[in-house]
């Protein structure tokens, strides 16, 4: 894991404890962009309460109430959401809340994107709305969750900047899901920043040995014990006869590549004869006893990554995905199977959530390591 240290160069009040530390009320978070919940659901995990989110997106904004009634959630395109306006309502004053955390559409940083629309994409722009939240509500902590991709953008430098102009202590880590107890290597840029000069920042964030990762078996035991027969989500998507004839042909953790040639599609024929590995992942299986790779927006879709069963002649299920995201197996979405499969994969997985606002509580306590 590798980190990037910012130092604070504004002189503001030090905070060495958080409300809750001495038996007092729970620390607070607000979520910005906030998907489905995922984030929201790893930090109450974590002890917080989240008492305000704003999420752009219908579906994914009906999937949040479902399961977290009790939070105030903007459904808002962000930049048309006043910082005054969230301070007003949810009664916060300068500086009392503990934790803003915001998690900015990343298609724009993603390796997927480079070459085409990577640092033109407008998206991209929405990480400086977190500084513009920052300066209003001048939270104790920040957390900042996207892909490894925008380290190498000139927008994180400038959030980094920012934050260390309005005093915060800041630091960017580079991790993997799997360090956390998430079953899915799925690597991720977190950004921290604590608020004071003498709040000391955890110098490591994982939690998890990853020679001895949660695995793909590990996710779907949970399920067998705990999810319904009848559960809307654990019904597989249907695939055309072509497409089973394809999948019933890839052996146990193989992928296209094992396919016979008849079964091969024309667009992996050239890619084979041109000695390009695109899609290499494309019609593979998960492995029962290794973590699964990253779940994508097309997670349930065997043509568009490494989303077939182990070992049924089946895609995994909605379920299954978001068990590998590891939400709780009673997670509500809202939405169609494409827009609840966009969901899970847009989402950070919950256990990493909770984990690194552990690590952030601890280091506000006085108690990083």
């Amino acid at each position: 894991m590798r980190t990037t240290v910012h130092k604070p160069t504004d002189s503001l009040p030090d905070e060495t404890c958080i409300d809750g530390a001495s038996g007092g009320s729970r620390p607070t978070a607000v979520d910005l962009f906030a998907g489905a919940g995922g984030a929201t659901q790893g930090l109450i995990d974590a002890g917080f309460d989240v008492i305000g989110a704003v999420e752009f997106d219908t579906t994914a904004a009906q999937s949040y109430r479902l399961n977290h009634e009790r939070t105030r959630l903007w459904e808002r395109d962000i930049r048309q959401v006043s910082a005054a306006e969230v301070k007003r309502e949810l009664e916060l004053k300068t500086g009392e809340l503990t934790l803003l955390k915001a998690c900015p559409p990343c298609q724009g940083f993603s390796s997927l994107a480079e070459g085409r629309i990577q640092g033109d994409d407008p998206r991209n722009d929405l990480v400086n709305h977190t500084v513009r939240f920052v300066r209003a509500l001048r939270p104790r902590a920040v957390l900042v969750e996207n892909v490894p991709g925008l380290g190498r953008d000139r927008r994180s430098t400038e959030l980094l900047t920012a934050l260390s102009r309005m005093g915060y202590n800041a630091r960017a880590y580079h991790v993997n899901a799997v360090e956390f107890g998430v079953p899915q290597r799925r690597k991720r840029l977190i950004i921290l920043a604590l608020r004071g000069t003498r709040t000391l920042l955890p110098q490591s964030l994982t939690t998890t040995d990853p020679e001895t990762p949660v695995t793909v078996r590990d996710a779907f035991r949970q399920l067998e014990a705990e999810v319904p027969a009848d559960d809307p989500l654990g019904v597989h998507r249907i695939l055309p006869d072509n497409v089973l004839r394809r999948v019933q042909a890839i052996p146990v953790g193989g992928n296209r590549r094992d396919l016979p040639e008849h079964l091969q599609l024309e667009c992996h024929k050239k890619l084979a004869k041109e000695k390009k590995r695109g899609a290499s992942g494309s019609y593979g299986r998960l492995r029962w006893d290794q973590p699964a790779p990253t779940m994508t927006t097309r997670c349930t879709t065997p043509a568009c990554g490494p989303f077939l069963h182990p070992e049924e002649h089946r895609p995994i299920t909605l379920r299954e995905a978001a068990a590998i995201q590891t939400f709780p197996p009673d997670y509500k979405f809202a939405g169609t199977r494409g827009a609840v499969e966009r969901q899970i994969g847009n989402a950070v997985p919950v256990r990493m959530a909770a984990r690194i606002a552990g690590a952030l509580l601890d280091s506000l306590e006085g108690r990083a390591a």
